[in-house]
């Protein structure tokens, strides 16, 4: 998925949305799902995106701010809905007709805001006049909220992989470094709601893998390779410290800790953080003077 010049994700015709509006036609059990991105600086958007409409007359509509359903959404930056679109009071009927071919009545349109700035709306509506209860709009806002922070997530991996990839010529980034970022990745990775965006990003991951021989791993007399951030949390286990522990003594975030020990654990076919501790040491990874 591009970005723009500003680091902003590219939304238009974005497999997150589409992600999105599919879980939103589920959690509400509404027919009809559509969104699509905002402009930078919240001038308008653009539905460009259909689910469940019987015509393509909504189609590449551009909304601008303040008008119909989804400006209104945007220019107030909360949920914002209608009984029956077509006569309902307080939204302009800018677009009405866009909507009249659809026969849309009760909808919601939700503004995705990521910071300061509104990234995307996504409605959900059906052909019937009907208010919507607790229920389906607190479904409605789990599913922006979970949109949001994967957009949050994907825009900050890709920083880190630009920050990764921008090296002053003749300087390399240490290995320690390189581990951290891909260990850190990982741990973002398993945070994310969205599937095809989690399979992308640990893609990214597999291929910015350290290579063990560039990275002064150590394998012992077993074969097994462990990092030395690897090595390091398992020594600190082995000494009886929490994950917080580990974290604030090595200087790193907590998800990073149990993302190396996860890793740990699965190279030494270890089922819990004690065995592999102790499968660390009869391989002879953990001899040394920190053990």
């Amino acid at each position: 998925m591009p970005m723009t010049s500003s680091g902003r994700l590219a939304l238009a015709a974005s497999p997150l949305v589409t992600g999105a509006l599919q879980a939103l036609q589920r959690a509400t059990g509404l027919p009809v799902a559509m969104g699509g991105p905002v402009s930078a600086g919240s001038r308008s958007l653009v539905i460009d995106q259909l689910r469940g409409t019987a015509t393509r007359s909504l189609q590449h509509l551009q909304v601008d701010t303040g008008a119909g359903l989804g400006g209104k959404a945007v220019a107030l930056r909360r949920p914002s809905t209608v009984v029956d679109y077509l006569s309902a009071q307080g939204i302009t009927h800018k677009y009405d007709r866009a909507v009249a071919p659809e026969q849309l009545r009760a909808m919601v349109a939700l503004p995705v805001c990521v910071g300061e700035s509104t990234r995307a709306v996504l409605y959900a509506a059906t052909r019937d006049s009907i208010t919507f209860g607790d229920r389906v709009l607190r479904a409605a806002t789990a599913v922006v909220s979970r949109l949001e922070r994967d957009i949050e997530v994907e825009e900050e991996v890709r920083r880190r992989i630009a920050a990764q990839a921008y090296v002053p010529p003749g300087e390399q980034r240490l290995a320690g470094e390189h581990l951290e970022l891909h260990a850190e990745l990982l741990a973002i990775a398993d945070s994310m709601h969205d599937v095809e965006a989690r399979a992308r990003l640990l893609d990214v991951c597999e291929r910015l893998r350290p290579d063990p021989d560039t990275h002064n791993t150590d394998s012992g007399d077993s074969g097994i390779t462990l990092s030395p951030r690897e090595l390091d949390v398992l020594r600190l286990v082995g000494a009886g410290c929490t994950n917080d522990e580990i974290s604030a003594g090595l200087g790193l975030r907590a998800n990073t800790v149990k993302s190396y020990l996860k890793h740990a654990m699965r190279k030494l076919d270890a089922s819990n953080r004690i065995q592999a501790v102790n499968r660390a040491r009869a391989a002879g990874l953990l001899a040394g003077p920190h053990d």
